[in-house]
């Protein structure tokens, strides 16, 4: 009896002993070991599934390859390992604990633009990233589905794209009578069909936690009105979690019309800076224009808006055309080639934020005391609109 006495007070401590080490991690930290990343190369830690160009919540430098953040946080939330003044990024979810990433990260350099591929890399000590790579699995499949789709109808696509360049109308429209032009079109149709399938399937699988609006979020790049009743099919748990906030505010937008311009600063090529209420003094209207010169809607609205400011620009009517181009340069070329005579501001300073703009082009019209009178306005209605405002 003794003996077992003394065994179950073992048993107690030890269980005891184990509890106590075992509480929960109140914080994190990732090692990162990647090869191929360059020595003194500053390695940013950036919130992710926000649809917001996003500051780094932690930097670290890299040394023979390593570097470590650390932190804090309430629950999983998913993070992009990236490197500055490059392209390309790494999603972790990250968790309390020790988290550790090794492997290969691969470097492309295209001209003056770096991309570092990190499709090689291992993640330890993070349960939700496993979890997360499971759920997104479906995808592998899509990838598979892209590239035959496009591997079986290169030859019609890549001619129909050379009519296009041409602007060979009549050699366009013989290529789009042909069987294999129509094959393109039926294949292309069904994969953006499997794609939309596939990707409620992998959002609606986990419509009742925060999993459900965080993949929402991460693999859908924008939203239309066909996606507000997802929403509504989430749990009231993951409405109110973290992500199922964020995605609310994206599908259903506060609307400005009626409300004064928000505040932010704009600075231009000369490095001053100013504001659309310094711009638009003495004017009657305004037309604050977010765009980007890899925006082809945008880009097609340009003649339009030429046409509008010739005719009514001294009439008192300004246009405040503002980039959300990553890359000044890409920015100043596009400039050049459209010969754009009114202000122009690349976003630096978050005026895209200050709007809530998701999708380009984003068009805001306001009044001589700085109110919006009309959003998402442009081509006809725009027209008609200030032909109203000024007859």
């Amino acid at each position: 009896m003794k003996i077992l006495k003394n065994l179950s007070a073992f048993l107690i401590a030890s269980t005891i002993m184990i509890s106590c080490t075992e509480k929960p991690a109140t914080s994190y930290t990732i090692e990162g070991n990647l090869q191929g990343t360059p020595d003194g190369a500053k390695v940013e830690l950036i919130p992710g599934a926000t649809h917001k160009d996003e500051k780094p919540v932690a930097e670290s430098v890299v040394t023979d390859g390593k570097f470590t953040f650390t932190g804090a946080t309430d629950e999983p939330r998913i993070f992009y390992i990236h490197i500055a003044e490059s392209r390309g990024l790494a999603k972790l979810m990250v968790e309390n604990g020790k988290i550790k990433l090794t492997g290969d990260v691969k470097k492309n350099e295209q001209g003056d633009i770096i991309n570092y591929n990190f499709d090689g890399i291992i993640v330890k000590g993070s349960k939700s990233h496993d979890l997360y790579l499971q759920k997104i699995s479906p995808r592998k499949m899509l990838d598979s589905l892209y590239t035959a789709y496009h591997d079986n109808n290169k030859e019609i696509s890549e001619a129909i794209g050379q009519a296009r360049a041409a602007k060979n109308k009549a050699l366009l429209d013989s290529l789009n009578q042909t069987d294999a032009a129509k094959k393109l079109a039926a294949d292309e149709k069904n994969f953006f069909e499997t794609v939309e399938k596939t990707m409620k399937g992998i959002i609606m699988d986990n419509k009742d936690s925060w999993w459900g609006p965080m993949l929402m979020l991460d693999v859908m790049s924008y939203f239309t009105e066909e996606q507000n009743p997802w929403y509504e099919e989430f749990s009231q748990e993951a409405k109110n979690s973290h992500y199922g906030k964020i995605l609310k505010a994206e599908l259903f937008p506060e609307g400005f019309v009626g409300k004064a311009l928000p505040a932010f600063n704009l600075v231009g090529k000369d490095n001053k800076g100013t504001t659309v209420g310094e711009i638009s003094k003495g004017k009657k209207y305004t037309l604050v224009d977010f765009w980007a010169s890899w925006c082809a809607p945008c880009r097609k609205e340009i003649p339009n808006l030429k046409k509008l400011y010739e005719k009514y620009s001294s009439k008192g009517f300004e246009i405040v055309s503002i980039s959300i181009d990553k890359k000044e340069a890409d920015w100043e070329k596009a400039l050049k080639e459209e010969k754009l005579v009114w202000p122009n501001y690349l976003d630096t300073k978050g005026a895209s934020d200050a709007l809530n703009v998701k999708a380009i082009p984003a068009m805001f019209l306001i009044d001589d005391k700085g109110i919006i009178i009309a959003e998402k306005i442009r081509g006809e209605e725009l027209e008609q609109k200030l032909a109203e405002l000024f007859k």
